[in-house]
């Protein structure tokens, strides 16, 4: 008779999650309230039964091996599996009960989730959320992966495997030097942009080729415009403070950058440019409706964040 194919354990495959994120045995046995030596034990039966190495240790580091990273994604979305099922059999609320992975993106992040965090508390008392920030790519492929549950990004994103909701519609602003002659316009044409110093974000953010395609609408330079370059928005906005050229903005991020001192704000005429935020769901978890209420409190949270920018 064949020999019995090796099913590994929740609590085994648990052990093997923890250790690949701390990459360390003893804050890995601490997250899941378990003695180290009971952690290694199980560590060594899945590697046993499943006749792979999954994790190098020596007396001062851990490190995962290629087969180990090979099983994480696998590993992570069968433990989320089972978690569903004992939520759906406790009646605990589901996906918005327990830990909730949650993706932003940088441009969003900042802005939003100090408003966000305390809404989600309010609506949910029983979420943990886990926040990651990151950008677009990354994010995508947190999501297919199981690493992370749901990401707020900005729509389109041409992806396999997820979908979208939009959320939220918002204009962008143009920030400039505070003693620059176009602050406090309203009524700015995107020709504006041909002759700017413009700076732009680091590749792989969506801004960035959001502003580069605002550029092209008007046949704009994008190559080779401005010298400086920034790897966040916050850096960026520094930069136009210090005189070294201009940026555009998403209006949540306006009410926090343009306090900074050296910083003045311009708008466009209509039709406004802009960007719409959605959320981002794999295709085998969408059309739950505690999604829906989970993206209801975070467009409401983006409709108070504009409603505290200055006009």
């Amino acid at each position: 008779m064949a020999d019995q194919r090796f099913v590994p354990s929740v609590t085994q495959l648990r052990v093997f999650l923890a250790v690949a994120e701390h990459l360390h045995f003893r804050s890995a046995a601490e997250e899941l309230r378990m003695s180290q030596p009971s952690l290694s034990q199980a560590l060594a039966t899945l590697e046993d039964g499943l006749g792979l190495h999954l994790v190098e240790r020596s007396t001062r580091t851990v490190l995962v091996t290629p087969a180990g990273h090979q099983l994480l994604p696998y590993a992570r979305s069968a433990v989320s599996a089972m978690d569903s099922v004992a939520d759906v059999a406790a009646g605990s609320g589901g996906p918005l009960a327990g830990p909730l992975r949650i993706g932003v993106i940088p441009t969003a992040a900042p802005y939003l989730l100090p408003g966000l965090l305390p809404a989600l508390a309010d609506s949910f008392p029983e979420l943990r959320p886990r926040i990651v920030e990151d950008q677009t790519a990354r994010l995508v492929d947190g999501l297919r992966s199981g690493a992370l549950d749901l990401a707020i990004l900005a729509v389109p994103t041409d992806a396999a495997g997820v979908v979208s909701t939009p959320l939220y519609t918002e204009p962008f602003a143009l920030l400039l030097p505070a003693e620059h002659p176009l602050v406090g316009r309203r009524d700015l044409s995107l020709d504006v942009l041909v002759d700017l110093p413009l700076l732009m974000l680091d590749e792989g953010h969506c801004l960035r080729d959001q502003t580069m395609e605002l550029c092209r609408r008007v046949s704009a330079p994008v190559l080779g415009r401005g010298e400086s370059r920034a790897a966040s928005l916050a850096t960026a906005v520094r930069c136009v403070a210090g005189g070294l050229g201009v940026t555009i903005a998403p209006e949540s991020a306006v009410v926090a950058e343009s306090v900074y001192p050296g910083i003045g704000v311009a708008r466009f005429a209509d039709p406004v440019p802009g960007r719409t935020m959605g959320l981002f769901l794999r295709t085998a978890t969408s059309g739950d409706q505690a999604y829906d209420e989970f993206g209801r409190v975070v467009a409401e949270v983006a409709e108070r964040t504009f409603a505290a920018v200055p006009v």
